[in-house]
């Protein structure tokens, strides 16, 4: 399996990218398509062509728009904001989806919630006693080297 990775990062010809820009990066530059032969541009004329266009995601039928310089849908305004709807419309639906986590928990049986529990206790006097001792040794080692 490592040889399979390691063919494979042969062939991208570079490691693989550490960041996220990085990986955005390389994942941009691979989805670039090649240019059409109608277009009449070279190989380096092409590539400028490539990068002094902006980028857009655009659906097939927007393509051609794109591609001809036209803007497709009107972007929406970012000041723009959506409609909530009333507080006890959002209230019922807070409510309904609480109602839909609950039956997603699985509850222990009393069985289990006494074991926990007792567990828990045990483990809680443990600690108390660790930290008792640890404090009594303390005051006992201070008192003794700057002991009256």
């Amino acid at each position: 399996m490592s040889e399979d990775r390691e063919q494979a990062e042969e062939r991208d010809g570079a490691a693989r990218p550490v960041t996220a820009a990085a990986r955005r990066e390389r994942r941009a530059s691979a989805r670039q398509v090649a240019p059409k032969s109608g277009s009449g541009q070279t190989g380096a004329a092409s590539a400028d062509a490539k990068a002094a266009k902006p980028k857009a995601t655009a659906t097939t039928e927007d393509e051609g728009a794109v591609a001809e310089g036209k803007k497709g849908r009107p972007t929406p305004a970012r000041d723009r904001k959506q409609k909530r709807p009333n507080v006890f419309k959002r209230l019922l639906r807070f409510l309904r989806e609480v109602v839909s986590e609950l039956r997603k928990v699985i509850w222990p049986t009393r069985k289990m919630l006494v074991t926990y529990t007792i567990v828990v206790l045990v483990f809680v006097a443990v600690m108390v006693a660790l930290v008792y001792g640890l404090d009594f040794l303390f005051v006992a080692g201070i008192s003794w080297l700057f002991g009256k």
